[in-house]
C-alpha cells in the first residue's frame, strides 16, 4: 500500500483526485461491469448557491485498475462545496474517473433532482476500445 492511499487510513475529510486510489484488477480476460450508485452527491450551484442534489449511476469495464469504493465516497463528498452545473459536474466526474483507472469504457449517468420544475439528465461516455 502506498502511503498517500485513503484505504487502511482514518480519513476525516473529502479527497481530491489525488487521492481516487486504485487497485489491482487481476482478471483483465474477464468482461467485467463495475458499478457506483448514490443519490447522496451534492454540489453547489454556482449561481443561487443554493445546493443541488443529484442520483449518481457510474458504470465502466476495468482494464487493469478499479477504484477503490471509500476513495470514491470521500472523492465525491468533495463536490458539496463545489460550485457545478449538472452537465460540468458529469463531464467532470467522467474525466477524473478516467484518469485515475483507466478503464475500457466509463459511463457517468448524472440525475439533478426536481429544482424549479425540471429535472436534468447529463450521459458522459468514454471509450478505449476501437
Amino acid at each position: 500500500m502506498q502511503d498517500n492511499q485513503v484505504l487502511g487510513r482514518e480519513t476525516r475529510g473529502p479527497v481530491g483526485t489525488e487521492g481516487l486510489d486504485t487497485v489491482p484488477w487481476n482478471h483483465g480476460e474477464t468482461d467485467a461491469v463495475v458499478e457506483f450508485t448514490t443519490n447522496e452527491l451534492t454540489a453547489i450551484c454556482p449561481v443561487t448557491g443554493q445546493p443541488d442534489f443529484y442520483d449518481l449511476k457510474l458504470g465502466y469495464r476495468p482494464k487493469e485498475k478499479l477504484l477503490e469504493s471509500k476513495a470514491m465516497k470521500l472523492y465525491l463528498w468533495g463536490f458539496r462545496d463545489r460550485g457545478a452545473f449538472a452537465e460540468d459536474l458529469a463531464a467532470t466526474l467522467l474525466k477524473d474517473l478516467v484518469a485515475a483507472c483507466d478503464p475500457a469504457e466509463m459511463t457517468v449517468d448524472l440525475i439533478q433532482r426536481v429544482r424549479g420544475g425540471l429535472e436534468i439528465r447529463t450521459v458522459v461516455k468514454h471509450s478505449n476500445t476501437v
